[in-house]
């Protein structure tokens, strides 16, 4: 019996292994092994190939020696792929698959924007970065140019945390005396020209294009000497689908540092140490122990949901989006919300020789803030100089408060004195391009744009300034217009000869008129009660006429009108020699009577070193290209009609023996015939090159930027003209610098790739020039810290022979035998003599420069199999701010004196008595050089989801991770932009935050 169970688990056994040998044997088969090497053209075996079969994660990479082996089974399909070379997609029909890959030309391809039209990046000759959607920064931002921090070298942005507050933003150094628009980059959205940055959401953004040098801007003119920057939107699409997008997130901002000011208990204990009587500045027999930022300080919430559809074929496409954003301030009282629409619908017609196109876009802005000003008025400043000794509130609910002069309660700012501002913005823009013949093409452009502000102010009868307190409720209200009409038309023709001779030539003209500052506005006081607000202003039983005077003196009307003819030429052979020229010629209105129309040429050529011969065997370049530019932009940005007219207004009343009151009427601008634009040379030349098979390409620049016939005020005699001063061109500057950016892939395997991208700018900023034989000045007094005892001591100077932001103070020298601030004493010769408690003017000296020497940004990808991970890196070095809150808040008098607060360290680092601790002096000139982690994010695509969701994308960020810094103040990220960069102010720095953000991206 045993012998024939034994038997039988024998025969169950065999029969075991005879079916597992048939389904190895099946799946063998079915596996069908495939080998192979993966070489270039040149045949050299290629390491780290990604071998997938298609639509699944099975695959391999290729090893040392270019060689690959997967299962795959036969009838599928195998896609090589690798960084640098075309993908390539092969069906498998045997067990051995040689494979050559061919080189991407996608990058060399890529259609670059520039100024009316466009093209390839091989064919371009001039310095044009472009950063698309993916690459651009994700942060809770309100300004596109928010976006391009850190991204593109030679633009120095600054951000802000102030969600009403704009990023200074500058590229390849300051080229003007003047501030504002004359010192930022001109903007050109979807082909039309100075078009608002509100009308465009960050979501809506398909790439932008900077054009960093004077060869690629003077296509511009006259408004082109501070860069062009092109922003290209989101059109419809092709494949006769339509697309619903969604992309949304939700964002919490935290303080990311404060001031250490004295609390209630160190208050005491340092009054005690020093003998200092505090009883007039609080309620000694109750006081209170009040965190005054706390007070103020919030966590901000925002969130931001933009919706679009798209679809369409080769005939018609459109396109649709809404956004909208909510974005509420750390400091309570300050925030806005903005709601943008944006239509476009092309389409094609008579046999596609006509394409045309309309849009129709628009935004609502809405704004929120608390008084900022100085004099103690700004609630960023009163947060920290209002003693903590003192309440929130009295016991009846009233603001606590004292009539002392310059001295608010931050929580009354907040509330009994608030700004509002609604910004409306619509824009209507129609094009048409006729196809004449082949490769000659008309385009003409039409655009209207018509943008309102609304100012709403309104002072309460409890608010606490000194100026409204009395006043029983104040409203201000007022309202301006810019309108701009713009008319743009051109030619196109482009023609290959020969298989190797492309020529393009572009022909324009445009005429454009701006209607600017068309407005009026009321103010009224002594209201019943502060229930209506600033509405319904007819129930104030008060108004001023020198009070509307003053709010409606900047509302005046302003028009000018422009004509520009331009044209361009290119020409290349065989890609290899390209040579571009260009020529503008604008005509306006602004300028004086004798100096209306500019001439803006450039030049520029560039040689594709890897196309010749004698690159072709070498296995160094993948790429080399040299290029070298010269041009000439302008800047009539930030005019008006009247900077070369003769202006009369009003200069005070007088009282005739009849009785009544007239005003009387003056000059209060000079006419100047000879005003002229401001002229930008620009000397480039650049290297582009590509190593490793184009896994390591970059760009070195070097430029020479020379700004002549700048435009400042200068005084004048009266004797000689009716008013005091005139705008007259007089001044040089000159920029010069290096850039250089370099991306590489690193790492790139089946599942995981890490890509990152370096680019690095310096720039050397100086004044060369400021008078001349008629106009004459030794230099400007700059910035002003509104220190106490020191009103009106400027920090900085423009000066000749030094740059914008050039610092010049007094240079401390440490402390005396009584523990008082003591300065280097310089006499009259220059020679240091020893030290002085009581420096003059001549006792101050260059003391370092605003401007960095080293601007960065570093940015790193890395994907593992669905995962994302992005690293963003920024930062400056060599640069110098002036901390003009720590200079504040270090005097000890402000306690003393005026029962404010001051910072903790004082107790420890200073004497109670020196009256010169807060003087203005290099004690308080800081390295603003830092390193900041700018943005992390870790993201995870889902893909496909269903059948309707097409793409599934969830994300989270964290904005202002950390920061590498030896400066003292709350953040070293000041505004570098204006004439006055470097400056850290007590008044209007809005605190930095870290945000945290959580975010899906859908496609349907």
């Amino acid at each position: 019996m045993l012998n024939v169970q034994s038997e039988r688990k024998r025969t169950w056994m065999q029969g075991l292994c005879f079916v597992l040998f048939l389904l190895s044997s099946t799946l063998a088969f079915a596996q069908n092994q495939v080998r192979g090497v993966v070489t270039d053209k040149a045949g050299e075996p290629l390491i780290g190939v990604n071998v997938l079969e298609k639509g699944t994660t099975n695959g391999t990479v290729t090893d040392i020696d270019g060689k690959y082996t997967v299962n795959v089974p036969k009838g599928k399909t195998l896609v090589f792929s690798f960084i640098g070379f075309a993908t390539q997609e092969i069906k498998v029909d045997s067990k051995v698959l040689n494979v050559t890959l061919n080189e991407d030309t996608e990058t060399l391809d890529e259609v670059v924007v520039v100024g009316y039209g466009s093209m390839t990046r091989k064919d371009v000759t001039s310095s044009i970065t472009t950063v698309k959607a993916e690459d651009l920064n994700v942060g809770v931002y309100t300004s596109p140019a928010q976006l391009l921090q850190g991204k593109v070298p030679g633009l120095t942005i600054a951000n802000t945390s102030d969600p009403n507050g704009a990023a200074s933003i500058s590229l390849r150094g300051a080229s003007s005396l003047r501030s504002g628009e004359a010192m930022e980059p001109y903007y050109v959205i979807d082909g039309v020209p100075g078009v608002s940055l509100s009308l465009v959401a960050p979501e809506d953004i398909e790439s932008i294009d900077v054009l960093r040098d004077a060869s690629a801007t003077a296509i511009y003119g006259s408004k082109a000497a501070n860069g062009v920057i092109i922003v290209t939107t989101k059109k419809g699409g092709k494949n006769g689908k339509t697309n619903v997008n969604y992309s949304g997130y939700v964002a919490w901002d935290k303080t990311m540092k404060t001031l250490d000011m004295m609390t209630a208990d160190e208050v005491l204990a340092y009054a005690d140490a020093n003998d200092l009587d505090l009883s007039s500045y609080y309620d000694v027999n109750h006081p209170a122990n009040t965190d005054w930022q706390n007070e103020v300080l919030r966590t901000g919430f925002s969130h931001n949901h933009n919706i679009s559809i798209n679809g369409g074929n080769e005939k018609t496409s459109y396109n649709a989006s809404l956004n909208y954003l909510d974005r509420q301030g750390t400091v309570r009282g300050t925030g806005m919300d903005r709601l943008t629409a944006r239509s476009f619908l092309q389409s094609k017609a008579f046999n596609d020789r006509l394409d045309f196109s309309i849009s129709l876009n628009a935004s609502v802005t809405n704004s929120e803030n608390g008084p900022t000003s100085n004099e103690g008025r700004s609630v960023l400043d009163a947060m920290n100089y209002y003693l903590p000794l003192n309440p929130v509130t009295n016991e009846d609910g009233s603001w606590y408060g004292r009539t002392t002069s310059q001295y608010y309660n931050p929580a009354s700012l907040i509330n009994e004195d608030r700004y509002k501002t609604t910004q409306k913005l619509l824009q209507g823009v129609a094009k048409a391009t006729v196809h004449i013949l082949d490769g000659l093409d008309w385009n003409l452009n039409l655009s209207y744009q018509n943008e309102q502000y609304i100012y709403n102010n309104y002072h309460s009868s409890k608010s606490q300034i000194v100026d409204y307190a009395s006043r029983n409720g104040q409203a201000d209200r007022s309202t301006v217009e810019n309108i701009k009409k713009q008319m743009e038309t051109y030619i196109n023709w482009d023609h290959t000869f020969n298989e190797a001779h492309k020529v393009g030539v572009m022909l324009g003209y445009s005429w454009e008129q701006s209607d600017n500052n068309d407005g009026f506005g009321l103010v009224a006081y002594n209201f019943y009660n502060d229930d209506l607000s600033y509405y319904n202003m007819a129930l104030a039983n008060n108004i001023s006429l020198d009070d509307i005077s003053n709010l409606n003196s900047s509302h005046l009307l302003s028009t000018l009108r422009m004509i520009s003819y331009y044209g361009r030429v290119n020409y290349s052979y065989k890609s290899k020699y390209l040579l571009q020229a260009t020529v503008r010629r604008d005509g306006s209105s602004a300028f004086g009577v004798n100096n209306r129309w500019g001439t803006f040429p450039s030049v520029s050529a560039s040689w594709r070193i890897i196309e010749e011969d004698f690159m072709k065997d070498q296995n160094v370049f993948d790429d080399l290209k040299l290029r070298v530019g010269y041009g000439v932009s302008g800047n009539s940005l930030g005019f008006d009609a009247f900077y070369a007219r003769q202006v009369y207004g009003s200069t005070g009343w007088f009282t005739p023996s009849a009785g009544g009151n007239y005003r009387v009427l003056g000059a209060t601008r000079n006419a100047n015939p000879d005003l002229k634009w401001e002229k930008t040379g620009m000397l480039n030349v650049g290297l582009d090159f590509g190593f490793f098979k184009n896994r390591l390409t970059g760009t070195i620049e070097y430029y020479d930027k020379r700004t002549s016939d700048l435009i400042y005020n200068y005084r004048v005699s009266t004797l000689l003209y009716p008013y005091s001063e005139m705008w007259a061109n007089v001044g040089d500057i000159s920029n010069k610098g290096f850039e250089i950016t370099i991306n590489a892939v690193p790492v790139q395997t089946k599942d995981f790739t890490w890509s990152t991208t370096l680019n690095l700018s310096h720039n050397k900023n100086k004044v060369e020039s400021l008078s001349n034989s008629e106009y004459s000045v030794k230099y400007i007094e700059m910035a002003d810290p509104n220190i106490n005892s020191y009103s009106n001591k400027y920090v900085q100077r423009l000066m000749e022979g030094a740059p914008i932001g050039q610092f010049y103070l007094w240079e401390w020298a440490g402390y005396d035998e009584n523990g008082m601030s003591v300065f280097n004493d310089y006499d009259e010769n220059g020679n240091l003599v020893g030290t002085t408690d009581a420096p003059d003017d001549g006792d101050r000296r260059m003391a370092g420069s605003a401007q960095p020497k080293l601007t960065y940004g570093w940015n790193n990808e890395f994907t593992w199999k669905k995962w994302s991970l992005s690293a963003f890196f920024q930062g400056v070095a060599g640069n110098k701010i002036f901390n003009a809150i720590r200079a504040s808040y270090s005097d000890p008098s402000l306690l003393s004196s005026f029962g404010k607060n001051i910072l903790a360290d004082v107790a420890t680092e200073q004497h109670a008595n020196d009256s010169r601790a807060q003087a203005p002096s290099t004690r308080y000139l800081e390295n603003g050089s830092y390193l900041r982690l700018s943005t992390l994010t870790l993201g995870y695509n889902f893909g496909k989801l269903g059948n309707y969701v097409n793409n599934l994308r969830v994300y989270a960020t964290c904005n202002n991770v950390f920061t590498i810094t030896g400066y003292k103040g709350i953040d070293p990220e000041v505004n570098l932009g204006g004439l006055e960069p470097g400056m850290d102010m007590r008044n209007s720095n809005y605190p930095r935050t870290r945000s945290f953000m959580v975010g899906v991206n859908m496609n349907f």
